[in-house]
C-alpha cells in the first residue's frame, strides 16, 4: 500500500488529486470544530470531560461518523450520516417502487436522477436530525442529564431562544449540505468514494485520544495487549473482506454483421461480506429503541421493567444484549444481501448476451443456482459480521463499562477504516497500472 501511494506522488496528475483530497480533508475536519452559532464551545468541553464519552450506543454512533463532531454540535455535527441513511432508504425504496426501480436500469441518466433524490432526502433528514439534536441538547438528555451546571445553549443572551434555535438548526443542516458537496468534490477530482473517505477520516481523527485514554485508565500492558488484539482482527478482516466465490462464466460466440463477438470466459465474483457494514449499522440503530423507550418511564421510581431493560438491552456487557445484537445482524445480513443481489435478474442479463455457467442450463436453472450458492456464503458472511461487531463487548467487559463509550477499535469502526483502505488503495494501483501501461508496448 505505501509503494502504491509513493508511486502516486511520483505520477503529477494522480499527485494533484491525493493533494486535493488531502485539502477536501482539511477543510471537513476543520468544520467538525468550528462551534455553530448559539452554542458554548466552553462549556462542552467541560461536559465531555465530565460524562468521559458516557452517552447512547446509537448517539456515539452517530459521533462516530461524525469524528466526535456530534457531541460538541459542530457546523459538521451532523457529518455524512444523513446521507448515509438517504442512500439507504431509496436502495430499500428501489425494491418497493417501480419507477425507482425503472431509473436504476436506465443507466447513467436515471443514477443521476436516483442520486438527486438522494440529495433532497439528505436535506429533509438533517433538518429532523439537527432539530432532534438540539432539542436533547437543550433538555440535557444528549449528554443523560450529566451537565446541568453546563448549558450547552445557554439562555438569556438577548436574542430570542427561536431565534437562536432556529439558526443552529440551520447552521447544521447546511453543513450536512456543504459534506455532502465536499464528498463528491472528491469523488470527481480526487482519489476514492468521497463518502468513505470522509467517514474514514472521522473515524481516524478519534483514534489517538480515545486510545489515550485506555492507556491512562487501564495502564500500559492492557493498552499495548489492545493495540495487538486490534491488529489480529484487522489482519482477519482484510482477509475476509477480500475473500470470494467466482462463479465462471463462458459467453457463447455471435456473428453480429460481418465480426465475431463472444468466446471469451470471465466469472462473476460474489464476495463473503456482501452486505458490507450495513447489517451493523441497522442491528446498532434498533438496540437505541430501548434505550429511547426508557425516557417514557418514570425516572425517579424505576420499577422491575425499567430495570430489567436497563439490564438486558442497555447495558452493552450483558449477554442478552450481546446475543440480539448478534441475532440482528445476522438477520439484516440475509435481509441485505436478499435486497441488493437479484439471481434471476443477473441470470436473465446473463441469458440475453449468451453468457451461460459451465454445466448450468440458462434462465431459471441458472438463477437458482446463483440462489444456491449465495445462500451458502452469507452464512459465513453473516457470522463473521456478528462476530467482529461483538467482539467490542468483550472488550468492554475486560477493561471497564466507562471505558464502553470511549473504545476506538470497535467492529463498526474497524469493518470501515479496512473496507476504505482497501477499496482506495486498488484504485490507486488501477490508476497507476493504467498510465504504466504503455510501458507493455515497447
Amino acid at each position: 500500500m505505501l509503494s502504491a501511494f509513493l508511486s502516486a506522488f511520483r505520477t503529477p496528475d494522480l499527485r494533484k488529486k491525493l493533494l486535493f483530497t488531502v485539502g477536501i480533508i482539511a477543510i471537513y475536519r476543520l468544520g467538525a470544530t468550528l462551534p455553530s452559532p448559539g452554542v458554548s464551545y466552553g462549556n462542552v468541553q467541560k461536559c465531555l470531560d465530565t460524562i468521559q464519552g458516557d452517552s447512547t450506543s446509537v448517539l456515539n454512533l452517530l459521533n462516530l461518523f461524525s469524528g466526535g463532531a456530534l457531541l460538541q454540535l459542530s457546523v459538521f455535527a451532523l457529518g455524512i450520516m444523513p446521507y448515509i441513511t438517504a442512500s439507504i432508504i431509496l436502495q430499500l425504496l428501489t425494491v418497493v417502487i417501480p419507477r425507482l426501480e425503472q431509473l436504476r436500469k436506465e443507466g447513467q441518466a436515471g443514477q443521476a436522477k436516483i442520486t438527486q433524490y438522494t440529495r433532497y432526502l439528505t436535506l429533509g433528514l438533517g433538518v429532523l436530525q439537527a432539530s432532534a439534536f438540539v432539542a436533547l441538547a437543550r433538555s440535557g438528555q444528549l449528554f443523560n442529564n450529566q451537565c446541568d451546571q453546563f448549558p450547552i445553549i445557554p439562555e438569556g443572551t438577548g436574542i430570542p431562544d427561536w431565534l437562536t434555535l432556529t439558526i443552529l438548526v440551520m447552521t447544521m443542516t447546511a453543513g450536512t449540505g456543504v459534506v455532502m458537496w465536499l464528498g463528491e468534490l472528491i469523488t470527481d477530482r480526487g482519489v476514492g468514494n468521497g463518502m468513505s473517505v470522509l467517514i474514514f477520516t472521522s473515524i481516524a481523527a478519534r483514534l489517538p485520544s480515545e486510545g489515550w485514554q485506555i492507556k491512562q485508565s487501564q495502564g500500559w500492558w492492557k493498552f499495548f495487549l489492545v493495540i495487538a488484539l486490534v491488529l489480529v482482527v484487522i489482519t482477519a478482516v482484510t482477509f475476509i473482506e477480500q475473500a470470494q466465490r467466482r462463479i465462471p462464466v463462458q459467453y457463447a460466440k455471435r456473428m453480429i454483421g460481418r465480426r465475431m463477438y463472444g468466446g471469451t470466459s470471465t466469472y462473476i465474483p460474489l464476495k463473503v461480506n456482501q452486505a458490507g457494514v450495513i447489517p451493523v449499522i441497522f442491528g446498532s440503530s434498533l438496540l437505541y429503541l430501548p434505550q429511547l423507550a426508557l425516557q417514557f418511564f418514570d425516572q425517579t421510581n424505576p420499577g422491575k421493567t425499567q430495570a430489567w431493560i436497563q439490564n438486558n438491552l442497555v447495558d452493552p456487557t450483558s449477554p442478552i444484549y450481546i446475543a440480539v445484537y448478534f441475532l440482528l445482524i445476522i438477520f439484516f445480513t440475509y435481509f441485505y444481501v436478499s435486497i441488493t443481489f437479484n439471481p434471476t435478474e443477473v441470470a436473465d442479463n446473463m441469458k440475453k448476451y449468451g453468457g451461460f455457467v459451465p454445466g448450468i442450463r440458462p434462465g431459471k436453472p441458472t438463477a437458482d443456482y446463483l440462489d444456491f450458492i449465495l445462500s451458502r456464503i452469507t452464512l459465513p458472511g453473516a457470522l463473521y459480521l456478528g462476530i467482529i461487531s461483538i467482539l467490542p463487548n468483550f472488550f468492554f467487559i475486560w477493561l471497564d463499562k466507562q471505558q464502553y463509550m470511549n473504545f476506538p477499535f470497535g467492529g463498526t469502526a474497524v469493518l470501515i477504516m479496512v473496507g476504505v483502505g482497501l477499496e482506495t488503495t486498488k484504485q490507486i494501483e488501477s490508476q497507476l497500472m493504467q498510465r504504466n501501461y504503455e510501458g507493455f508496448l515497447r
